[in-house]
């Protein structure tokens, strides 16, 4: 089991038709291109708080 430590945090924009907008700083940062598929788990804590995790597999190579 991988254990992750915050490096930063930062703030997304909610946009129309409920879009999400990750800054390009961060796209950069995590890698993130055009066409990437990112996979969203959403956790809930006994207390009923929610959050949203997102994360990019490494992708094989591309031809």
């Amino acid at each position: 089991m991988a254990i992750y430590r915050t490096r930063y945090y930062g703030e997304v924009t909610v946009g129309v038709g409920f879009r999400v907008t990750i800054p390009t700083d961060m796209r950069h940062d995590l890698g993130i291109e055009e066409g990437d598929i990112l996979t969203v788990r959403v956790e809930e804590s006994s207390s009923g708080t929610r959050q949203m995790v997102v994360w990019r597999s490494e992708q094989e190579a591309r031809d």
